[in-house]
């Protein structure tokens, strides 16, 4: 792979594109798909002319927003649930309603009307946005959810985002409070880490990979599944805690770089907010 100062040095102007149910940005350096039959869930990220570093084995898999309420008496396969607006669509793969959706000037934005995870149902009292575009090869991506129903949902966990990445990035590292790096191999179900310095990555036996922004992470959940077959994973979501509330409008910014472990660290730790 490139190093990062030719990637900073050569970056150029990103198209944008439809085709085939996605929406793609490319700058030359990264290429980033939005599928449009999942929600308008980010389902691709690469280097340009790259393999795809994301999962979208089912609807719950990609890079989406997703949020947590209270136990509603909903099953999820047998497994007891909750209210879970999910972007991508039913744990039946039942996609959610994209309701508006443009590629332009480099940028792509999507307006999702969200499924119950469980029952399947269209959520019309939530609608989930999202603004993206590439930065000399690093995704920028700014998410909002809007709360339009009148029921209050007691305090979760949020995944700010959900991301999903293909079983050879199976070693977690990020930088614990002292600022050493921390690595990782989580198993199966969550295990949780209180990351230092904002950002966490995903990595391969090279240190190869792909990590993210996220200075408003509390925690970080993840796990891996290693069951030998097209279902495993590595999965990873910075988390906060709150409320999904009426009237409630909540939005942040994370982003995505690919590359060798000490170049996606040194870029993520000096990453600033966007300017949308």
């Amino acid at each position: 792979m490139k190093p990062l100062l030719a990637i900073l040095l050569a970056g150029c102007a990103a198209t944008a594109a439809a085709q085939d149910g996605w929406l793609w940005i490319d700058d030359g350096l990264a290429r980033l798909g939005v599928d449009l039959k999942a929600g308008a869930c980010i389902g691709w990220f690469s280097r340009s002319g790259g393999e795809n570093l994301l999962n979208t084995f089912d609807a719950g898999r990609y890079l989406q927003q997703s949020y947590y309420g209270d136990e509603d008496g909903s099953d999820w396969n047998g497994k007891p649930w909750r209210y879970n607006p999910v972007q991508g669509g039913s744990w039946r793969n039942e996609p959610s309603a994209v309701i508006e959706q443009r590629a332009e000037a480099g940028l792509i934005y999507a307006k999702t009307r969200p499924r119950h995870w469980a029952t399947g149902k269209v959520l019309s009292e939530i609608v989930m946005e999202q603004w993206l575009r590439l930065e000399n090869g690093a995704a920028r991506m700014k998410f909002r959810v809007t709360h339009k129903g009148g029921t209050s949902h007691a305090p979760r966990h949020q995944e700010l985002p959900a991301l999903f990445v293909q079983p050879v990035l199976d070693t977690l590292v990020f930088a614990g409070a002292a600022g050493a790096l921390v690595r990782k191999q989580p198993g199966f179900p969550n295990e949780y880490f209180r990351p230092g310095k904002g950002w966490a990555a995903w990595v391969d036996a090279r240190d190869q990979g792909i990590g993210i922004w996220c200075p408003h992470a509390e925690l970080l959940t993840c796990y891996r599944v290693r069951a030998g077959d097209r279902g495993d994973c590595s999965y990873l979501a910075p988390l906060r805690t709150f409320a999904l509330t009426p009237g409630m409008v909540f939005e942040y910014e994370t982003a995505l770089v690919i590359g060798a472990l000490e170049e996606m660290r040194a870029r993520l730790e000096k990453m600033k907010p966007a300017r949308w």
